[in-house]
């Protein structure tokens, strides 16, 4: 559906252009615009690989492992029919804290392990019909959405990219939409599950 969508404002941009004698204008920016991107694709790529790298080294040198056992109340305060111990648990604390250094890149295959962990978690519990997710899932799911962002990497790299006198003046309101939306997130979850 998005496909069609988006060859649809394409082809509606070029027949404007056409009909009214601008499409050496359209033709100039679709270029313009295609050489941006692959800049910017490069840019980010560079950042990426160095927070992914930051990552994996942390990974390695136990950091992960440490801050993983110190979320262990939030944990349970979220997820308290989970082991802290199980691996479900251990790919969760990855997942946030990658979402917390802003590292969303770096936290997706933590979070597609984790739920996958849930789900066999679930299988192994037995108390749902198959393809139904769980509380833990739903919890998991909405918190990672909202995703608690300290250093918003991302942003900070766009910005700097198109010439912003200062790329991190984001962090401030960034830490504050995020931090909002936590606590409205973790809020809903609580309270939309007690019910089944």
């Amino acid at each position: 559906m998005l496909n069609y969508l988006w060859s649809g404002m394409i082809l509606i941009g070029v027949l404007w252009g056409a009909f009214h004698g601008q499409l050496a204008a359209v033709t100039e920016g679709a270029l313009t615009s295609a050489k941006e991107a692959v800049t910017l694709c490069i840019t980010m790529l560079g950042v990426m690989t160095l927070w992914t790298g930051v990552l994996e080294v942390g990974k390695r040198a136990g950091l992960i492992d440490q801050l993983s056992r110190r979320m262990r109340p939030v944990l349970r305060f979220l997820f308290p029919r989970l082991s802290p111990e199980s691996e479900a648990a251990k790919q969760i604390s990855v997942n946030m804290i990658a979402n917390i250094l802003g590292l969303g890149w770096a936290a997706t295959p933590a979070g597609l392990k984790a739920m996958e962990e849930l789900k066999k978690v679930e299988e192994q519990r037995g108390e749902r019909p198959k393809g139904v997710a769980s509380n833990e899932m739903c919890t998991f799911l909405i918190i990672n959405i909202s995703s608690l962002q300290l250093i918003p990497i991302n942003m900070i790299a766009y910005r700097s990219q198109y010439g912003s006198v200062n790329p991190a003046a984001i962090v401030g309101p960034a830490l504050a939409a995020t931090l909002l939306s936590t606590v409205v997130a973790v809020i809903a979850v609580k309270l939309l599950g007690r019910g089944k």
